[in-house]
This record gives C-alpha cells, structure tokens and sequence, in this order.
C-alpha cells in the first residue's frame, strides 16, 4: 500500500520528484527508486485535472519510474570498461538540471521584488552646486613632503620601472628587411673573381655590406667549385679562403646589383 500523499499542483512530474526527494530528505545521487515510484503513483491516483496534456506528462514519468525499477531488479548492465551502468543516471541529470532553473527563477523572482521597492528620479541638482570644486591647499596636500622624500619616491618608481623591462629585448633595435637580387649577385661575383683571376674570399664578403649579401656570395663560391670555375685553398683552420681562377675567359660585364660597395 503506498504512503498516501496530500500535495498541491505542481508545475511538471520534475518538480513533483523533486518535492518527495526533499520532503524525504533522500540523496539526490542516491535516489531508493521503489518508494519514491510508489509516493508518486499514489499521487498520480489523487490527481484530478481536466487537461490530458498535463495528465499525460506525469505519466510518461511514471512509465520511466517503472522502467527504472523494473531494471534495477535485473542484473546490471556494465560498459565496455566493465563499470556498471545506473538505470537512475539519466533521472538524476534532469532533476539536478531542473533544480538548477528552478532556484534560478526563485532568484530572478526575488529580484523583481526588491526592484518594485526602487524609485528612479531625475537628478535636480543645480548647475552652480554641480561646477563646486573644494579648494586645494597646498600646504595641507604636501604635509612634511620634502624635496629629498619626493626624489627618493621617484628613484624608486623609476627602479621599479627599470625591473618590469626585458634586459635582453628592451635593447633589440627596429629589424629592416635586407633585398637583394640573387641572380644579379651571384652574376657579379663570378665575374669580380673572372676579372681578378685569384683574390681572398674575406675580399669579396667585405665589398658590400649585409648579412644576406654574405649568404649569397658563399652559395656562389660552393656553385662555381662545383662547376669547375675555381678552386679554394685554406692553409689552416680559420684562415682566409684563397680562390683562383679557373674558368672560362672573357665573361661579359654585369652591371652592380642592390646595395652600396664601402
């Protein structure tokens, strides 16, 4: 025999699982399934409404009430990871859900309330009150303030300033984009060591400043030793490159590519 239930109209079959969970001080999380169906199907006796669409949607809880009981008595059900899987899991999320929005309303209900109680007036204020500005004193602002106190205040705020800077990247200067015309180049190059026959290679890296006009002469020199053009000769470590010559005779002139010569 179920526990007879005297209860006003509620708003949803959530919000009457709701008040039988709290009336019963049961665990959310832990919801004893038997009773709580066996309270709301003897409130579903009581019911006495017109309306088939309210009528219908407390039943449709009832039925999932019954799905859930029926399950719990058979052996659980387990996932693929072998964890067993709560037939009130899915019950749980709307009522914790429906919670949620229902106190969120009483909230915003209450709100409205208090707002009732305030009144807006324009402001009346007159002009001359408005444009008042209390006199400055100096001696009351500057106090014991000396000249001493004031440069040390600022020596301070002026180290504090100096520890929020990057030492490294404070000191980068603005990057300017280096162009260059590789063909132009390389073009000029060979033809400089043509004409010179035999020349230093820290001779050609310094005719012309610029990191990318470096590169580029050196990618000149290793293509024109894999030509066959010249040859390098280096007597120790880290000593200058000396090139010859050994090419084709009488290469035309090429006019000087970008950049300035020192």
């Amino acid at each position: 025999m179920g526990i007879p239930v005297k209860l006003e109209a509620f708003e949803g079959p959530l919000d009457l699982l709701l008040h039988l969970i709290e009336k019963n001080k049961i665990n959310i999380y832990d919801i004893p399934i038997v009773e709580i169906t066996d309270q709301y199907m003897e409130y579903i006796r009581q019911m006495k409404t017109e309306s088939l669409d309210v009528m219908s949607e407390f039943l449709v809880m009832a039925a999932t009430l019954l799905d859930i009981k029926s399950r719990m008595l058979l052996p659980p059900e387990v996932t693929e990871e072998g964890e067993e899987i709560d037939p009130r899991e899915e019950l749980v999320e709307k009522l914790l859900e429906y919670k949620m929005y229902k106190y969120m309303s009483f909230e915003l209900r209450d709100r409205q309330e208090e707002a009732e109680f305030v009144l807006y007036k324009p402001p009346t204020i007159p002009d001359e009150v408005k444009a008042y500005r209390e006199p400055v004193n100096i001696d009351d602002l500057l106090g014991d303030m000396t000249l001493a106190k004031l440069h040390a205040i600022f020596r301070d705020i002026m180290k504090r300033q100096e520890n929020r800077m990057d030492p490294i990247r404070s000191k980068f200067g603005n990057l300017k984009k280096e162009e260059i015309d590789l063909s132009g180049t390389m073009q000029e190059v060979e033809h400089y060591i043509s004409e010179k026959k035999h020349c230093m290679f820290r001779e050609i890296l310094t005719r012309r400043r610029g990191k990318l006009y470096k590169i580029v002469t050196f990618l000149t020199l290793l293509e024109l030793m894999k030509e066959g053009k010249v040859e390098v000769e280096q007597e120790e470590t880290f000593a200058d490159i000396r090139i010859e010559w050994t090419g084709k005779e009488g290469m035309e002139p090429v006019s000087d590519a970008q950049g300035d010569y020192d």
